[in-house]
């Protein structure tokens, strides 16, 4: 009788640890930026989730407005299994700082993206596990479909990025980079670890934690719409009232870009492709550093002197900046006439 028991302790045991490798602790990593009318609705998709174990790190990178009382308004009555982290940055660290701050915070083995204005189906985390298990955790990187927030239905609104299945080497990043939408992905903890925190600065994380998995464990496209997106955001289309504010985006574009591409140069190093990162960046961080200098030389003569010696950029773009930076108002009745357009 007590070995019988013994045998049954050991096989229940046994099928425990089984059942926990199985099912790694995630960790979904919520990030709030000025989203105070919507970020209840993200955090209720997190909330919802059926799998277990979870922790939901849920950060505002110090919005102005009211995101942190909506914040703390839909938490407040949590009585549920998952644990809950609520952080608040006293100062705005930007999208690349502020999620390696919370992949730096979490403890999870998977580390699932959710954006503020965005909402998790309930089986997110279930399915990004199940699809991570099936293919024996190899992959670093795992990307879902979406589904337009309004959209009737999830064939109408569906958004479906690059299959990122077929990226496997520097080669195919060099061809063509891909369409990616870090809301929908998810990461592997060595990921993040092997690399380490990204920099500040980048207009976002989705191309490079991309990158970073093309060259390690490869990437993986779960095509199922498991996030409800808002179309938007930093990476939106925008239609600009004034020069002025067209020319301040031309300048936050651009040192995105410049630190998106330092960020490229240093995991490429670590990657051991370096040399081939900073010849296929060439083109791109001249263009970058022409028109950050364009707007930042004091004077006509020396914005028209890096007009001309700037050779390795194509001239029309070169023109355009240059244009923009020494003489914006040649530029004011053509968004005065658009923005009386688009009045009407």
């Amino acid at each position: 009788m007590i070995q019988d028991n013994g045998q049954s302790d050991h096989a229940t045991r046994e099928g425990q640890a089984a059942n926990e490798a199985s099912r790694p602790l995630v960790s979904m990593l919520l990030i709030a930026y000025n989203q105070a009318g919507v970020i209840a609705d993200a955090v209720a998709g997190a909330l919802a989730q059926t799998y277990s174990p979870l922790e939901i790190l849920i950060s505002d990178d110090c919005s102005p407005d009211g995101t942190w009382a909506a914040i703390e308004a839909a938490t407040r009555d949590y009585r549920g299994p998952h644990r809950i982290v609520l952080n608040r940055n006293e100062r705005n660290a930007g999208i690349t700082a502020h999620l390696s701050q919370l992949a730096a915070m979490s403890h999870g083995e998977l580390l699932v993206v959710t954006a503020g204005d965005d909402v998790s189906v309930p089986q997110r985390c279930e399915r990004l596990v199940e699809c991570w298990n099936g293919l024996d955790r190899r992959v670093d990187l795992i990307a879902s479909d979406l589904v337009e927030f309004e959209s009737a239905s999830p064939d109408a609104g569906r958004i479906a990025p690059t299959d990122l299945g077929q990226y496997r080497s520097f080669d195919d990043w060099e061809r063509e980079r891909p369409w990616v939408v870090g809301a929908s992905h998810a990461w592997s903890r060595r990921l993040f670890e092997r690399f380490g925190p990204m920099l500040p600065g980048a207009m976002a994380e989705d191309q490079i934690m991309t990158f970073r998995a093309v060259m390690t464990g490869g990437a993986y496209s779960l095509r199922e719409p498991l996030v409800r997106y808002r179309r938007g955001g930093l990476s939106g289309k925008r239609r600009y009232r004034t020069v002025d504010q067209f020319i301040a985006r031309v300048k936050l574009t651009t040192a995105f870009g410049l630190a998106e591409s330092e960020q490229f140069q240093r995991d490429a190093q670590t990657a051991g492709v370096g040399e081939r990162m900073r010849a296929l960046l060439v083109p791109k961080l001249a263009r970058e550093h022409y028109a950050r200098d364009v707007f930042a030389v004091d004077g006509l003569g020396a914005k028209l002197g890096l007009l001309l010696r700037t050779k390795e950029v194509k001239m029309g773009f070169r023109l355009r900046m240059f244009l923009y930076a020494a003489c914006p108002g040649i530029y004011r009745p053509f968004f005065a006439l658009r923005a009386l357009v688009k009045s009407r």
